[in-house]
C-alpha cells in the first residue's frame, strides 16, 4: 500500500479492549491481510498493538509466526507463551533424541537450533526455501517426524511379533481344494501372494499383512484360499466389509467356490434380525466355518468359538476401534488371530515406508488375462444432452452401462435423491430402455434385485451412487459414465472405472465435468484419461490429495503430519528407514522419546 494510503479496518465482535483500543488519539500498529473491500481496501479483524505517543513505531526484525488459531488465546499470547518456551529449551544439547553423531552424518542441526529457527525466521531467510521445505531446519524437524511414525510402527510390529498364534498348516489341502471349484487359472502375481500368505499363516506368531493392488487383480480368490486354509487347519475365518453390498457380493462368490467343498458362509449384517440373526448367532458360537457381514460381526453378542483368521476388506473404511473389535474377539490370552487386510487401492511406496511399515504387503500388480483396456474421455456438462443420446444409441446395440452420480455432500440421503433424479431424467429421455437405481438408501431386497437384474442383462443402464466403487463384477458391462467426475479423487475415479473393462469386450469410461476445471481436477482427470496403471495412479493421488492421517482414529482427511510431506520429503525415506533400524538396535531410549514426543497417544492405536 503507498504512503498515505487509506486502509479500513472491520470488525464483527466488539469486546472492552477493543473499544479502549480505538479511542480518538490512539495510535495502533495493525497486523492483517489486506484485501479489497466494498469502499477500498480493508483488513479484517487485524490484530492490534497500542504504541506509546511519540514513540518510533517498533517493528521486528524477524517474520511473524503465525499459529493455528486456538479459541480465547489471541495470536500475541500464544506468541509470548510460544517464545518463552523456546527459551527454555536447553543448549546442551540434553533435549536431542537424535545421537549428535546422527545429526552431524545426516547434516541436520541441533533439535533446539531447529524449532527457534522455524519459529522467528532470521533476516535473510529464503522465503522460497521456507515454503519449499528445503531449509536444513524443516528438512530436520520433517526428517525426525518421519522417522517417529516409522519407528511407532516397527514398535508395533515387534510388539505383535511378541504374541502367539494358532498354526494354520492346512495350505496345499486348501490349494488342492480351491483348485477343484475355481473356473479360472491364477494369475502369478496371485499364486505368489497366496504362497506369502499360506507362509505367513503356519506360523505360531500373528500374520499381519496388507493384500494390495489394482482394480481387477483378484483379490478375492487370494482371500478365499487363506480362508479355507484356515478352516481346513480347524479354526473359523471371519470376513468383514464396510457395505452391504460389497459384503453382500464376497457372500455370493464364497457360496459358489466354498460351499462344493462343504464350507457354507454364515450371513451376518444389520438387517438380519430375529430368528435369523438368533440361528446366525448359534452357529457362530458353535464354531461356523466362514463368517461373512458387515459392522454387524464386532457387535456385542458375537462370540466366535475358534477364530483364527480375521479378513478386513478396504480396511481404510474401518475405524482403529472397529478393527480392534473384531481382532478381539478371536484372543485367547495373549494369543490372536491371524490378520490379512486389504485394500483395492495400491499403497504408492512412499506410504508403505510409513504408514504400513508395520506390515507385510503383497501385491498383486497383474491383472486375469483378456482384460481389454478400457478407453477414458472427458467430457464437458455442457454436452450432457449429446451423451445421453450416445448412450442410448450405445445400449440399444445391447450393451449396458453404468450412469454414476457424485456429491460434495457425503450423505446417503442427497446421494439417493440425486441419483433418483437422474434415474428419471434418463428414463424420460430414454424411454425405451430400462434403466435401474442403485444407492445406500435402498431396502436391501430392492437393492440385489437391481442387481440381479443387471447381471442378468434385463437392465440397459444402472443409475448408481459411488456405493458401486467395489465389490461389483458384472463382465457384460462396458460403459461407464461418472457424471461431475472432477468432484473425486483419483482413487474413486480409477475404483469406479475398474467396474468395466472385465469381460472381452471394448469398454468406455466418460468423465462428465463441469466447466472451468480447477488446475487439480485437470490434472486429476487427464492422468485418469492417460494411464491405467493403477500403481502409477495411487503414486499421483498421493501427490495431488496428500496422505490422510497416518495414526489415530481418523481415517480420511488432509495429511495430519506437522511438518513432514510425503510427496515433497520421499527422498528423505530411504534414510528413514535405515536410521530406524539403528536406532532401535543402537539407541533404544532414543527410539521411545522420538516416539512419545511426536505421536503421544496416538502410538496406543499401533495395534489395530
Amino acid at each position: 500500500m503507498a504512503a498515505g494510503g487509506a486502509c479500513a479496518l472491520r470488525f464483527f465482535h466488539r469486546s472492552s479492549g477493543l473499544l479502549a483500543a480505538l479511542r480518538p488519539g490512539e495510535r495502533l500498529r495493525c497486523f492483517g491481510v489486506v484485501r479489497g473491500g466494498p469502499h477500498g481496501l480493508e483488513m479484517i479483524h487485524p490484530e492490534i498493538a497500542r504504541l506509546r505517543k511519540g514513540a518510533p513505531v517498533p517493528l521486528p526484525d524477524r517474520l511473524t509466526p503465525v499459529y493455528p488459531a486456538v479459541e480465547g488465546v489471541p495470536q500475541g499470547r500464544l506468541r509470548a507463551i510460544i517464545a518463552r518456551a523456546l527459551e527454555l529449551l536447553p543448549r546442551d544439547g540434553s533435549g536431542e533424541a537424535l545421537p549428535a553423531a546422527l545429526c552431524r552424518e545426516l547434516g541436520f542441526p541441533p533439535l533446539a537450533e531447529a524449532l527457534r529457527f522455524v519459529h522467528h525466521p532470521p533476516p535473510g531467510t529464503s522465503l522460497a526455501a521456507l515454503a519449499e521445505g528445503r531449509h536444513p531446519a524443516l528438512r530436520r524437524l520433517a526428517f525426525e517426524e518421519l522417522l517417529a511414525q516409522r519407528l511407532g510402527m516397527l514398535l508395533r510390529r515387534r510388539r505383535v511379533r511378541e504374541r502367539t498364534a494358532p498354526p494354520l498348516p492346512a495350505a496345499a489341502a486348501a490349494a488342492a481344494a480351491l483348485a477343484r471349484v475355481l473356473p479360472f487359472a491364477l494369475t502369478g502375481a496371485q499364486r505368489r501372494a497366496i504362497a506369502e500368505i499360506a507362509a505367513d499363516l503356519v506360523q505360531p506368531m500373528p500374520m499381519l499383512r496388507l493384500l494390495h493392488g489394482d482394480v481387477g487383480a483378484g483379490k478375492t480368490v487370494v482371500a478365499a484360499h487363506a480362508a479355507l486354509q484356515a478352516i481346513l487347519s480347524g479354526h473359523q475365518a471371519a470376513l468383514l466389509a464396510p457395505t452391504e453390498l460389497l459384503a453382500e457380493q464376497h457372500l455370493a462368490t464364497f457360496r459358489r467356490w466354498l460351499e462344493p467343498l462343504g464350507h457354507a458362509p454364515v450371513w451376518l449384517a444389520g438387517r438380519v434380525q430375529g430368528r435369523a440373526r438368533r440361528e446366525a448367532l448359534a452357529a457362530i458360537a458353535e464354531g461356523a466355518p466362514l463368517v461373512i457381514g458387515t459392522h454387524a460381526l464386532i457387535q456385542e453378542g458375537v462370540r466366535f468359538r475358534a477364530l483364527g483368521l480375521v479378513i478386513i476388506d478396504e480396511q481404510h473404511r474401518f475405524g482403529v476401534h472397529q478393527r480392534l473389535m473384531l481382532r478381539e474377539k478371536g484372543r485367547e490370552g495373549e494369543r490372536l488371530p491371524h490378520q490379512l487386510v486389504m485394500t483395492a487401492t495400491p499403497i504408492p511406496r512412499t506410504l508403505a515406508m510409513t504408514r504400513f511399515a508395520d506390515l507385510d504387503l503383497s501385491a498383486l500388480d497383474e491383472k486375469p488375462p483378456g482384460r481389454r483396456p478400457v478407453q477414458t474421455v472427458l467430457w464437458p456438462m455442457r454436452r450432457r444432452d449429446e451423451l445421453v443420446a450416445r448412450v442410448g444409441r450405445y445400449c440399444r446395440e445391447g450393451r449396458q452401462g453404468y450412469w454414476i452420480c457424485t456429491l460434495v455432500e457425503e450423505s446417503e440421503q442427497l446421494a439417493a435423491q440425486a441419483a433418483a433424479t437422474v434415474r428419471a431424467e434418463l428414463a424420460e429421455a430414454l424411454p425405451d430402455l430400462r434403466i435401474g437405481l442403485v444407492h445406500g438408501r435402498m431396502r436391501p431386497a430392492e437393492k440385489a434385485a437391481a442387481m440381479a437384474d443387471f447381471a442378468a442383462g434385463r437392465l440397459a443402464l444402472l443409475v448408481a451412487t459411488t456405493v458401486v466403487e467395489v465389490g461389483l463384477d458384472v463382465p457384460a458391462a462396458t460403459l461407464m459414465v461418472i457424471e461431475d467426475a472432477e468432484r473425486l479423487g483419483l482413487a474413486q475415479l480409477h475404483q469406479l472405472r475398474g467396474r468395466v473393462g472385465r469381460g472381452a469386450e471394448r469398454s468406455f469410461c466418460v468423465l462428465l465435468h463441469r466447466e472451468p476445471l480447477s488446475a487439480t481436477a485437470r490434472a486429476r482427470l487427464l492422468a485418469l484419461r492417460g494411464t491405467e496403471d493403477g500403481f502409477r495412479l495411487a503414486e499421483q493421488d498421493l501427490e495431488l490429495r496428500g496422505p490422510g492421517e497416518l495414526l489415530g482414529t481418523r481415517q480420511a482427511g488432509t495429511a495430519e503430519f506437522r511438518i513432514a510431506d510425503l510427496a515433497r520429503d520421499r527422498e528423505l525415506l530411504p534414510a528413514v528407514a535405515r536410521v530406524a533400524e539403528r536406532l532401535l538396535l543402537e539407541h533404544p531410549e532414543a527410539a521411545a522419546r522420538l516416539v512419545a514426543s511426536w505421536l503421544g497417544g496416538a502410538e496406543r492405536y499401533g495395534e489395530a
